[in-house]
């Protein structure tokens, strides 16, 4: 993606940069954390409960200097540990990639109310409250050790065209892509750029079973070009938006789907 010594904003290093990725045990936080460490990056990769597929991304990075750090980002003091061991390990943090959440089915007409309180307290606890606070966390960092940095969140086409059976999941992440414009805007001053990702279907092993059969075939159809999207493919974004040469796209949100929905 990056030559070394490539031109880009002072402070901000084309490679050997500190990444911190959250949910990185598997599905694109792990693509992400692959590309990062490929451009010759330095990654954290956080998990909350497998550790053991945490392990395996881990060491399936090409190169040396990445770690490993735990924690239930649903509890804010949890939340700010792992910001903290991440930049230890690091030596501190250039960029942050938020992409930890949760996207539990939970459709209105047949779900009970205990059900969908408990739901929407654990969407609104992982995918908005955790990326806000370890926005704060890591920028707070950026801004105090006088570099410049980026964030990156990871969002989705459901803030865009509803999600009837996921509704927390879509109203979560047109927040979390609220969020990253705000921040796009206060933290520009101190050379931080904040923008976001909208993907549509992606391949992962967590919704390999809803790509079988019928299920699949239509899943599929929703994009022109028959077919959803690969990790790597979201990674490659994520990764450029992130670089020295994508400050001016600070406030964004990109919209990767396969043109299976198109805003106005």
């Amino acid at each position: 993606m990056n030559s070394p010594g490539s031109p880009g904003p002072p402070g901000f290093p084309a490679t050997g940069r500190r990444v911190l990725v959250s949910g990185a045990s598997r599905g694109l936080g792990r693509a992400v954390a692959r590309a990062f460490a490929a451009n010759g990056d330095r990654v954290a990769v956080h998990y909350g409960s497998r550790a053991d597929e945490a392990r395996r991304t881990l060491e399936s990075l090409p190169g040396t200097g990445h770690a490993l750090v735990h924690g239930d980002l649903t509890d804010p003091a949890q939340t700010a540990r792992v910001a903290g061991d991440a930049a230890s390990a690091l030596g501190g943090l250039d960029v942050l990639v938020n992409n930890a959440a949760v996207n539990v089915r939970h459709p209105l007409a047949s779900t009970p109310y205990e059900e969908w309180a408990a739901v929407w307290q654990q969407h609104v606890a992982v995918n908005l409250l955790a990326t806000a606070n370890l926005s704060h966390l890591a920028a707070r960092r950026m801004i105090d050790q006088g570099t410049r940095g980026r964030i990156v969140n990871i969002g989705s086409r459901g803030a865009f065209r509803g999600e009837p059976d996921h509704p927390a999941y879509g109203a979560t992440k047109a927040a979390v892509h609220a969020l990253g414009q705000s921040l796009a805007v206060s933290l520009a001053p101190h050379g931080i750029a904040v923008s976001s990702v909208a993907p549509g279907f992606f391949a992962t092993e967590r919704v390999a079973d809803r790509l079988t059969g019928a299920e699949g075939e239509e899943i599929r159809a929703q994009s022109p070009f028959g077919r959803v999207a690969a990790p790597e493919e979201i990674a490659t974004a994520v990764l450029w938006l992130a670089s020295p040469e994508a400050e001016w796209s600070s406030g964004t949100i990109l919209d990767l789907n396969g043109a299976s929905h198109l805003r106005t």
